[in-house]
């Protein structure tokens, strides 16, 4: 049965030899000048396009019945002569084109996607196991810097429970020791200007930072082999008294929350920290001229620090009618625009840049045993400034005692907090209570 395009089991005819592809095929042409007036005719001519038969067509000499044209006679397989008009070869079906061989299709080859793919994938595994041996061994040599001490060794008695899996509580000390061979985890000459302790919620997504006041008076414990303890004294005389140790154990029992790293900042390593990040910016909420060379006067209004500039105003409280309230304050704005600045795109986005904060910030820091810088810059490298609170631990003011101007806990508020730091319900208390800037009062 033909098809439209003429042709039979999908082969289209081809064209005869005078290139007319509407002409009728040789087979069933009229018969030509020269036949007998008897009514007989010639045998069929042959096409005349190459030996291409017509298909199905019915020409002269078929059996009865049949709808097949025949070869003729002497032609021993289809094909058997070359196209033309020889006299007894049969025609050759198409060699090229899309059929196989009798005229049957070729068969396409299709490309093997699955093996492709296996192949491409393995190549992907491989460069991503490159890359993350690279970040590993970049995070273990950073690790590795970083000087370490352990201030939970010499702690006695029981210490607070921990009550809720994944939040996290770090005790962050500043020191101005100026004195990178000072050991941290004994007793010396040097004090803490900065105490702060940092809640992390459970789901990682936000931060508390309570800074407690360096003269707010406190019981300090007595830890094995410091010289002094079991008394009421200001609390950063723990840090001259016992080290990080003592300091650990004194803010544990004050505040009932377990402590669960720490990590001491110095303030000479704080200026190339800021330096390394390009400087940071902070707002000046008062025009104060510095009492430390190079006396810089520091005008109100928003300003760009480097780290020279950055470690001088943090430092200032004389010149603030609250004083030492005053100098938190500017120290949780340094701390907000260093993290401001680090979760930049400006740094993130830069492998130079990146890589030397972090370098730099291994020599700035001195943390537990435990402590993983790595670990840490994962898991908190989405938290952006919006996502930390500032407060100021509980207080009634300024006092004295013993002949010491000392800084009055507010016991039943500062229990309030405390006790929502350890059991992670900080957004809870943070809605309840308006929170301000420190002042004394």
């Amino acid at each position: 049965m033909a098809n439209s395009s003429g042709g039979v089991y999908g082969r289209p005819r081809k064209p005869n030899g005078d290139g007319d592809p509407g002409a009728v095929p040789p087979s069933s042409r009229s018969a030509r000048a020269g036949d007998s007036a008897e009514g007989g005719s010639t045998p069929p001519e042959r096409p005349r396009d190459g030996g291409r038969t017509s298909g199905r067509a019915s020409v002269s000499g078929s059996r009865p019945g049949s709808s097949r044209g025949s070869y003729r006679s002497g032609s021993s397989r289809p094909g058997g002569g070359r196209g033309g008009s020889g006299g007894n070869g049969s025609s050759r079906p198409p060699a090229g084109g899309t059929g196989g061989t009798y005229g049957q299709p070729k068969r396409k080859i299709k490309p093997r996607w699955g093996r492709i793919a296996l192949v491409l994938g393995g190549l992907a595994l491989v460069v991503a196991l490159l890359i993350g041996g690279g970040v590993w061994l970049y995070g273990v040599n950073l690790n590795s810097k970083l000087q370490k001490t352990d201030p939970f060794s010499s702690i006695v008695g029981d210490r607070p429970l921990k009550t809720v899996d994944g939040a996290m509580n770090i005790l962050l000390v500043g020191s101005d020791s100026r004195d990178p061979d000072t050991d941290m985890s004994q007793a010396s000459s040097w004090r803490a200007d900065t105490i702060v302790v940092v809640h992390i919620s459970a789901d990682h997504q936000h931060a508390y930072l309570v800074s407690i006041p360096r003269d707010l008076y406190v019981y300090i414990p007595k830890t094995p082999g410091a010289q002094y303890g079991d008394t009421y004294a200001k609390i950063n005389a723990s840090f001259a008294w016992g080290g990080l140790p003592m300091a650990v154990q004194t803010v544990e029992n004050y505040s009932g929350v377990r402590i669960d790293h720490v990590v001491s900042i110095d303030f000479g390593g704080l200026k190339e920290v800021v330096d390394a990040l390009g400087g940071v910016d902070m707002y000046v909420d008062r025009t104060i001229k510095s009492i430390h060379k190079p006396f810089r006067t520091f005008q109100k209004g928003n300003r760009h620090f480097d780290g020279a500039e950055a470690l001088d105003y943090v430092r200032q409280r004389k010149q603030f009618p609250d004083g030492d309230f005053a100098r938190m304050r500017h120290q949780q704005a340094l701390l907000k625009a260093m993290l401001d600045k680090a979760t930049s795109a400006g740094v993130m986005a830069n492998p130079g840049k990146l890589n030397a904060f972090l370098q730099t910030l291994t020599k700035a820091v001195t943390v537990d045993k435990d402590f993983a810088l790595t670990d840490m810059v994962l898991q908190f490298r989405s938290m952006s400034s919006d996502k930390l609170t500032f407060l100021t631990s509980p207080n009634l003011g300024s006092a004295t005692r013993d002949g010491e101007s000392v800084v009055l806990s507010d016991k039943t508020k500062a229990l309030a907090l405390y006790d929502a730091m350890a059991k992670d319900t900080m957004e809870a208390y943070v809605s309840a209570n308006a929170t301000s800037s420190p002042s004394a009062s």
